[in-house]
């Protein structure tokens, strides 16, 4: 070119530079901070190429004006025109974009629009979840029965079945936990030809068992009958993981009989027809869920899986109470969106343009999965062929030329659209496409041609990102957390062949949810893995299940085991009360010297101790008799450190005395002499009302020189020994005989007391002339069975368990109060937490990890048990319980935990129950009554606490 001609284009472009516009390839959203900043990166842009023109102009200029010998060497000439060239189409090029931008206007979305269509998903996903809005919800929201994503542990040789496209693929995957997650697969591709995608049911399935005969012979495993995953990537209805009932076909399938019809008993049969194998259908799975089940194993934090190829799908794992469809609120399931029909009942209409209409008119299945017409890669290609027809016949592009090729569906693919947005090479892609189409492309046409493309991809993974972006933002939601980490499980030829989709998508979603971090995994290996790995998580799952039900059935008690437990209750009650078997029974039976219960005569002020845990309680009592019968109560708790609960015996009184004394100066008491009950919760021999002769301490209660002495003589000393004050030591009573007495005068017909609380014990109205430890026939006495200690003589070793055991073993009364240690407060925690302890070591908790604090004595207390088995409390918060205590779980372990509390908790009042069942029985025939009414008054943590 010489200076002449560069003149020329100079002055030409100079002429154009009034015009120039943006010159980005990929369209601005109409609001939002991306495109102010595109305008100023725009203006910059003018800036420098205001300077860069400048000295490029005066050279030509000057170039011109000089003699022709004089001006320059033809190679600084053709560099210089060179760069003009480039120059002058970037301002080709930018002109062509802004028309482009102008006629599809309605396909690019702001961000607010983006928001708006996010929100729209989130109801529509709410609708699907709900048993009454669910049938006429487009987002059907299907639950998958796949309850957990894979922990590591899986194990076996699998077969993997994949039917989704027009290519069927079979894997045998074999997966080896113990060699770092080791998984090895082989695989076949087959072809699903289109007679068979649209022939009968029978044929297609035929044909998917002929091809696993074939893939079972080559790999020499027609001899096994191997577990079977199967990767069906169509609508399915569930109830179980190993049934799919077939909704609707898309993608180009419509086999007959199949729609309404159990995919597994068609695949089922056909195996079976042809009688040289056999198979094991054990899982069917969406795509999808494949895709989420294949990166769960390398990401155990990977709880969404995304499809964006062909079709275009998402699953999750929501929480089990949300699904109304499903039985149970506890743990979570894996809901298979089916998110391709979204806007089926006019939701997006909106924002569908002409040719997403005219795309849907020309399908097979006109007016359902729009939103998949709209991003997917089975029509971005056509979608973009519709657009450049109606603008060849515009004459906006091609010079107004339309060719047999650019008129034929099918003809312009969106693999066509991947290879003309690629950076480098797109405009050359795009020149030799339309030129396969017939048409011969200008510059201008492939500059537009490739903007359409951008439009139409963009939109794409702008949609995308929104409903994806619902889907994250309800997982934050359902986990209470204000900002959600999770991994998102990836797969699909669009996302992942397209130069420029996921950056887009990213960056979109990124905008839209900016409250969460998301990794995306991509599946490198298919869905059909996935199946595999779903089969395996089954069979893993099994197995545990299994193995954790063998071993919680020894908590399991019949009620022919528990009438038996009655029975030998009730027969150590008589060895209890007999003269000659008394010293030998474990239940002592011991007499109170409580002779009645109250009658409502009673009047008078009274002190009272109460002395059976780690807090100890005075109390001012004052009783009113007469018609408005009264009873006013004051109190203070005392706490009693361990060192004085396992010290010496006078430092233990001595701290009871000074407690009083603390309290009579509290209430401006201290001076006259005042009658004393003392609730004494540990077993004792009564010889009176008012003396009590220590048996054993209970209850972690270990000071020195008080069993074998009375400790209302024990408290008389340390009251000397204060010499502040005096008492009259009136009544030792148990705790039981007291609340017993509490709730008789509150009702008359109360003749049983009843604790279940730090321990248990039992009293009951025994009439006199069954005492035979006593002297005397006539009236009734008060018996404290003390029956914590029923079973130390092996009665009950039939039911105890290896945790009982363990629990007795390092107990601080090893041996004793066997009963009492599988049904009381004290001991429930920890029998859960060798429980625990055990699963963790067996890989079902913790993924096997047992930490220290789980190591620790005494950490899982029984009120946590009554945490966790509220009803009102959810998953969320279990998990939030068991962090406190240094436990970090999932959701499958926080499910465990809560049934190991329940089993436990439920045998403890099982237990109790047969006991008291043989207490009110024993009365029921002291009386020879056919039926008995009895009112038990009951007292204890346990029982008040604990919600079931």
């Amino acid at each position: 070119m010489g200076a002449e001609e560069v003149g020329r284009l100079a002055t030409v472009t100079l002429a154009r530079t009034g015009a120039r516009r943006r010159g980005a390839r990929e369209p601005a959203p109409r609001s939002g901070w991306w495109g102010r900043s595109r305008r100023r990166r725009r203006r910059r842009r003018r800036s420098r190429g205001a300077a860069a023109r400048g000295p490029l102009l005066a050279r030509a200029a000057e170039d011109r004006r000089r003699p022709p010998a004089c001006r320059p060497e033809p190679s600084t000439a053709s560099m210089i025109a060179a760069q003009l060239l480039a120059y002058y189409f970037t301002e080709l090029k930018d002109d062509q974009v802004k028309k482009i931008d102008k006629y599809l206007y309605a396909m690019r979305l702001s961000d607010e629009t983006l928001l708006d269509i996010m929100n729209r998903f989130k109801k529509e996903m709410k609708n699907g979840l709900s048993r009454d809005f669910n049938p006429t919800a487009t987002v059907k929201m299907l639950p998958t029965f796949v309850r957990s994503i894979p922990d590591g542990s899986e194990k076996g040789d699998f077969i993997a079945l994949d039917l989704g496209g027009s290519s069927f693929r079979i894997l045998r995957v074999q997966v080896n936990h113990e060699q770092n997650q080791a998984v090895h697969m082989e695989s076949e591709v087959y072809d699903t030809p289109e007679n068979i995608m649209h022939g009968s049911g029978s044929q297609l399935f035929d044909h998917v068992a002929e091809c696993l005969g074939d893939f079972m012979e080559k790999k020499k495993i027609k001899d096994k009958k191997l577990p079977v995953g199967f990767t069906f990537s169509f609508p399915c209805r569930q109830s179980r993981i190993d049934e799919a009932i077939l909704i609707t076909w898309t993608k180009r399938f419509k086999a007959s009989g199949v729609e309404g019809t159990d995919v597994v008993k068609l695949l089922d049969k056909a195996i079976k027809k042809r009688g040289d194998y056999d198979a094991n259908i054990v899982a069917v799975v969406n795509d999808t869920v494949g895709t989420m089940m294949t990166c769960g194993y390398d990401d155990q934090q990977c709880e969404v899986g995304l499809i964006i190829g062909t079709g275009t799908n998402a699953c999750y794992m929501e929480e089990l109470r949300h699904i109304d469809l499903v039985e149970g609120d506890e743990g979570r399931m894996c809901v298979n969106t089916e998110w391709g029909a979204f806007g089926d009942d006019g939701a997006l209409e909106d924002i569908r343009t002409e040719f997403d209409r005219e795309i849907d008119r020309g399908s097979l299945n006109p007016g359902k999965q729009l939103f998949e017409k709209m991003v997917s890669g089975m029509y971005l290609g056509e979608l973009v062929r519709l657009i450049l027809v109606k603008m060849a016949k515009e004459g906006l592009l091609f010079e107004g030329r339309i060719t047999p090729e650019l008129l034929t569906r099918g003809k312009f693919n969106t693999s066509d659209v991947s290879a003309i947005e690629k950076n480098k090479e797109g405009l050359h892609n795009a020149k030799e496409i339309l030129t396969r189409l017939g048409v011969e492309p200008s510059d201008d046409d492939c500059v537009a041609v490739q903007h359409v493309c951008t439009i139409v991809s963009f939109r794409s993974a702008n949609l995308v990102a929104a409903t994806l972006g619902a889907i994250l933002s309800r997982l934050r939601d359902n986990k209470g957390t204000p900002r959600l980490r999770t991994t998102v499980g990836v797969d699909g030829s669009l996302y992942k062949t397209h130069p420029q989709y996921s950056r887009r998508f990213h960056k979109t979603l990124r905008r839209l949810v900016p409250d969460c971090d998301v990794r995306f995994l991509l599946s490198e290996s298919g869905s059909g893995k996935g199946a595999a790995m779903v089969t395996a998580v089954a069979y893993r799952l099994a197995e545990q299940h299994r193995q954790i039900e063998e071993t919680l059935a020894h908590f399991s008690l019949t009620k022919e085991m528990l009438l038996e437990v009655k029975k030998r209750m009730r027969a150590e009650m008589e060895l209890g009360l007999g003269k000659q078997t008394h010293d030998k029974a474990v239940v002592k039976m011991l007499p109170s010297f409580v002779r009645s219960t109250p009658d409502g005569t009673e009047n008078g002020d009274f002190l009272a101790l109460d002395l059976g845990g780690t807090n100890f309680r005075v109390l001012l009592v004052k009783i009113r008799s007469g018609k408005k019968r009264s009873v006013e109560m004051h109190n203070k708790i005392y706490a009693i450190p361990i060192e004085i609960m396992q010290g010496t015996g006078e430092e233990l009184f001595d701290h009871i005395v000074s407690c009083i004394s603390d309290f009579l100066d509290y209430m401006g008491i201290k001076g006259p002499k005042m009658p004393l009950g003392f609730t004494f919760s540990f077993p004792c021999k009564q010889t009176s009302l008012d003396a009590g002769i220590l048996i054993t301490w209970t209850k972690g209660f270990k000071a020195t020189d008080c069993v074998g002495h009375d400790v209302a003589t024990l408290l008389r000393e340390a009251i000397k020994r204060r010499e502040e004050f005096d008492l009259d030591v009136v009544a030792v009573v148990n705790d039981t005989v007291g609340t017993m007495m509490t709730c008789a005068y509150e009702e008359p017909t109360c003749e049983v007391g009843l604790i279940v609380g730090t321990g248990s014990n039992a009293c009951y109205m025994e009439e006199m002339k069954n005492v035979e430890t006593l002297e005397g026939n006539q009236g009734q006495m008060c018996i404290n069975m003390e029956w914590g200690a029923f079973g130390d003589n092996g009665c009950l070793d039939d039911i105890r368990t290896i945790y009982d055991k363990l629990v007795d073993e390092f107990s601080l009364n090893s041996g004793k109060q066997r009963y009492e240690k599988m049904i009381s407060g004290m001991y429930l925690g920890e029998i859960v937490r060798n429980i625990l302890i055990d699963f963790a070591k067996r890989g079902f908790l913790f993924r096997g990890q047992i930490s220290e604090p789980l190591k620790t004595r005494g950490l899982f207390q029984t009120k946590y048990l009554s945490q966790i088995e509220s009803d009102r409390l959810a998953l969320l918060q279990v998990r939030a319980i068991l962090q406190q205590l240094g436990l970090n779980s999932t959701c499958d372990d926080s499910i465990l935990v809560k049934t190991v509390c329940g089993v436990v908790s439920k045998r403890a009042a099982q237990l109790c129950g047969a006991g008291m069942a043989a207490v009110v029985d024993k009365i029921r025939e002291n009386r020879g009554l056919d039926r008995l009414n009895v009112t038990v008054g009951v007292d204890g943590t346990l029982y008040k606490l604990h919600p079931q």
